[in-house]
C-alpha cells in the first residue's frame, strides 16, 4: 500500500519545527505504544466489573484503581526510563515515577481524589533516565577496578531516592494541582456544552503526532476520575474518536487524486478497524486545508456525544470502532454509534467539498512548481564556476575527515550505505559511520541521509553539511561527496562548487599496493540462522510481507510482536526499499525496545512485490540493538553492487546458497 508523500508540500517543513514537534510526539508515543497491551487489560477489565460494567464484581472490579494509578504509570516511566539509558534508564525511570505516582495520591491508598500519573512518568522517567546517564558519563573511565558494580548499583539507588523524593514532595503534588486545574476547565466546557470547541486544538496537534501524548496523558487521568462517580466519561472520546479521520479517507478514496485512490480503502482497514489514526496523517499534511475536515467532523461528534450523554468507561486504545465497542457501557451503544457515525459523515462532506469533489483531482498541484524550482536550484549550483570559498551549508571537500549515515533506527539502511561509502572514502583518509538519526555525532562533518529525514539531521546536526539521498544503491549523491573528497571541491547539501586552488593534479584515487586476497568469513548463524531463510513465499501487498519478515523474527526469538509494529510504522516514515529487488523492513527507534537479539532474516517472494512503486522480490528485516549485523549488510551491498549476484538472490533455492551469497569476506 503506497501512502501519500507528506514532504510535497514545502510550504510544512519550516525551520525544522515540524520536525522537532513529530520527534517529540514520536518520542512520547515511544512510551506509550508498548504498553498500549497493559492499556487495553485494564480497560477490559473496567469494562466488565464495575458496578456499571457487564459482568458487575466487586472482587474483580478492586484491580481497577492499582492498575490505573500504579501499573499504567510505572510502565510508562519504565519505558520512558529505557528509551533514553537502556536498562539503568529503565530501573530509575520506575523508581522515580513511583515518586510523582504517590505525590499525586493525597488519600493513599483508597486512590479518592488523586490524579494518574501518565503525564508524570512520561516527564519523569526520561528525566531519571537522562541524570543518570550524566553522572555515567561523568565516572566512566574513573571508577578503579573491582568497584564497578558497587558504583554502578549504589549510584542507581541514590540517585533514584534523591528523584523519588522530589517526586513525592514536588513534581507529583504540581502536577497534580495543573490537572486539576485542567479538569475544572475541561468541567466548565462540559456544563456549559462546549466541549467540543477542543477539537480546534486537539485535531492539528494529533497531525503532529501529539495524539498518545494528549489522550493519554491529558484526557485519560480527567477521564479515569469521571469513571469513579459517573461510571463513564466523554473525555475518553475527544481524541479517540476514529470517525473523522474516516469520512476524511472516505473523500480521498472517491474524489482525491488519482494516484492516491487505490491506496485508501487499506488505509481505511488500518485506521478505522486497527486504530492506527497516524495512517491518515500524511493525507493532512500533503494538504493542510484537510484539517478543516476533521476538526468539523470531531466538534459534530463531540456535540452528538453531548446531547446523547454518550461516555465510554475505559480509554479506548488504539483509537478503532472494535475498542469503542468493548469499552461502551451497557447502555451507551446508540450514543456511542451516532458519535462516531456524525464524524464521519461532517468530515466525509467537508472533505469532499474542500477536494471540489474530485474535479481536476489529478496528480499535479503546486508542489510540482516547488519541486521545479527546487531542481532547477540544485542545478545551478552544480554549474561549474560556482564559488570555491566555503560558506554556510558548504565545505571543502579537503576538510573533509567524518562521514556519518544517518537513519531512523541507524540498524537498516544506515549501514547499507555507510558500507558502499567506507569503499569510496577510505582510500582518501575518510573514516565514516552509522547511526540513527537523532544520535548523530558532535564531530560529523557530513550527514547522509534520506530525503524525509533531512530536517531531522538539520536539527541534530546544524554544523554539518546534511546531504539527502533517496536511493540506497548508487544514489548521485553518493557519488557527489566521493567527487568532492576526490577533488577538494566545495560541498553542499545538494552540488558542487569548483576545485579549490589545493586541488589535486589528478582525480584519480590515492596509488594503493596490490589488492589482498580475501576469503570468506564464518557466518555467525546467531545472527541469520538456518531458521530465518525462508524461499518461495507470497504475499499479498507490502504490508503483509513486512508482517510474514517481523514473524520470522519473532518466531526467532529476536523481539516480541510489538517489534512488528515498530516496522510498519518506519515504513511510514521513509521506504525501505533498497533497489535491486531487496528491501530491509526494521523497527524504528522507539521500538528498539521490543527487540530481544540480534537477527536477520531472508524472506525471498519470487513473484514480487509492490514497495511503493517498486518490486521487492526479497526482504531481509533487521532486529539489532548493537553491530553484530553489520558484517552481513556489508556482504548484502557486495552482492547488490554485482548484477549476476543481484539476481541470483531472486532464484535461489536453497539455504545454503543464500548464506554464501550473504557471508562477509575478510583480508587473508
Amino acid at each position: 500500500m503506497t501512502l501519500p508523500d507528506a514532504r510535497v508540500n514545502k510550504n510544512l517543513q519550516g525551520p525544522g519545527l515540524r520536525a522537532q514537534v513529530q520527534r517529540i510526539g514520536g518520542y512520547l508515543a515511544g512510551m506509550i505504544m508498548p504498553n498500549i497491551g497493559a492499556f487495553i487489560a485494564w480497560g477490559l477489565i473496567t469494562a466488565l466489573f464495575i458496578k456499571t460494567g457487564w459482568l458487575p464484581n466487586a472482587t474483580f472490579a478492586q484491580l481497577v484503581d492499582p492498575m490505573l494509578y500504579y501499573l499504567l504509570p510505572l510502565l510508562i516511566g519504565y519505558t520512558g526510563g529505557r528509551m533514553v539509558h537502556a536498562q539503568r534508564g529503565a530501573v530509575i525511570g520506575a523508581i522515580a515515577s513511583a515518586g510523582v505516582i504517590i505525590g499525586g495520591l493525597p488519600n493513599v491508598p483508597e486512590f479518592t481524589g488523586g490524579t494518574p500519573m501518565f503525564l508524570g512518568a512520561m516527564i519523569m522517567g526520561p528525566l531519571a533516565a537522562f541524570i543518570l546517564k550524566l553522572f555515567d558519563k561523568a565516572v566512566d573511565g574513573k571508577i578503579p577496578s573491582g568497584f564497578e558494580m558497587l558504583v554502578d548499583n549504589f549510584s542507581l539507588g541514590i540517585i533514584g531516592l534523591l528523584l523519588v523524593l522530589v517526586g513525592v514532595v514536588g513534581v507529583g503534588p504540581i502536577l497534580a494541582v495543573i490537572v486539576g486545574f485542567l479538569g475544572a476547565g475541561v468541567q466548565i466546557l462540559v456544563n456549559a456544552g462546549l466541549l467540543p470547541l477542543a477539537s480546534i486544538f486537539v485535531e492539528p496537534a494529533k497531525v503532529l503526532f501529539l495524539n498518545n501524548a494528549i489522550n493519554h496523558g491529558i484526557f485519560t487521568p480527567l477521564a479515569a476520575i469521571d469513571v469513579q462517580t459517573a461510571g463513564k466519561s466523554i473525555l475518553f472520546m475527544v481524541e479517540s474518536n476514529p470517525g473523522a479521520g474516516l469520512g476524511l479517507l472516505l473523500a480521498f478514496m472517491f474524489f482525491g487524486p488519482k494516484s492516491l485512490r487505490p491506496a485508501t480503502p487499506g488505509a481505511i482497514i488500518i485506521h478505522f478497524f486497527g486504530g492506527i489514526h497516524e495512517i491518515y496523517f500524511p493525507y493532512v499534511l500533503m494538504k493542510p486545508i484537510m484539517i478543516l475536515a476533521t476538526i468539523a467532523g470531531s466538534m459534530s461528534g463531540l456535540f452528538v456525544a453531548t446531547w446523547l450523554n454518550a461516555g465510554l468507561v475505559a480509554a479506548a486504545s488504539p483509537g478503532s470502532i472494535i475498542a469503542y465497542f468493548l469499552v461502551t457501557p451497557p447502555n451507551g451503544y446508540v450514543a456511542m454509534i451516532a458519535t462516531v457515525a456524525t464524524a464521519t459523515i461532517v468530515s466525509f462532506v467537508v472533505a469532499s467539498a474542500l477536494l471540489k469533489f474530485g474535479r481536476g483531482q489529478d496528480d499535479t498541484d503546486s508542489a510540482v512548481a516547488d519541486d521545479t524550482v527546487t531542481t532547477m536550484g540544485h542545478d545551478l549550483l552544480a554549474t561549474p564556476g560556482a564559488s570555491a570559498v566555503a560558506g554556510p551549508g558548504t565545505i571543502n571537500g579537503a576538510d573533509i575527515k567524518r562521514v556519518v549515515i544517518a537513519c531512523d533506527a541507524g540498524m537498516g539502511s544506515s549501514v547499507m550505505v555507510a558500507s558502499q561509502m567506507k569503499k569510496r572514502l577510505s582510500p582518501y583518509g575518510v573514516q565514516v559511520t552509522h547511526t540513527p538519526v537523532d544520535s548523530i555525532p558532535a564531530d560529523a562533518q557530513v550527514v547522509l541521509t534520506q530525503d524525509g529525514l533531512v530536517n531531522r539531521a538539520t536539527a541534530t546536526a546544524p554544523h554539518a553539511v546534511v546531504v539527502p539521498f533517496a536511493n540506497y544503491m548508487g544514489d548521485p549523491s553518493f557519488e557527489r561527496v566521493e567527487t568532492a573528497v576526490k577533488e577538494h571541491r566545495l560541498l553542499s547539501a545538494t552540488g558542487l562548487g569548483a576545485p579549490t586552488g589545493d586541488a589535486p593534479q589528478t582525480s584519480a584515487a590515492p596509488e594503493a599496493s596490490a589488492a589482498p586476497k580475501k576469503r570468506k568469513k564464518t557466518l555467525d548463524a546467531g545472527v541469520l540462522p538456518r531458521g530465518n531463510v525462508r524461499l518461495g513465499l507470497q504475499a499479498r501487498d507490502k504490508e503483509d510481507a513486512i508482517r510474514q519478515a517481523g514473524a520470522v523474527l519473532v518466531s526467532g526469538g529476536a523481539a516480541d510482536p510489538g517489534y512488528i509494529d515498530g516496522m510498519l510504522a518506519r515504513e511510514l516514515q521513509t521506504s525501505t526499499f533498497l533497489g535491486a529487488g531487496v528491501s530491509i523492513p526494521h523497527g524504528t527507534n522507539e521500538a528498539r525496545a521490543h527487540i530481544k537479539a540480534a537477527a536477520l532474516g531472508f524472506l525471498q517472494f519470487p513473484g514480487g512485490i509492490d514497495w511503493d512503486g517498486q518490486t521487492a522480490y526479497v526482504v531481509i528485516p533487521i532486529a539489532s540493538n548493537s553491530d553484530e549485523h553489520i558484517g552481513i549488510l556489508s556482504a548484502l551491498a557486495s552482492t547488490l553492487a554485482d548484477k549476476t549476484k543481484s539476481e541470483k538472490l531472486r532464484t535461489v533455492t536453497s539455504v545454503d546458497e543464500v548464506l554464501d551469497l550473504l557471508t562477509p569476506e575478510e583480508e587473508e
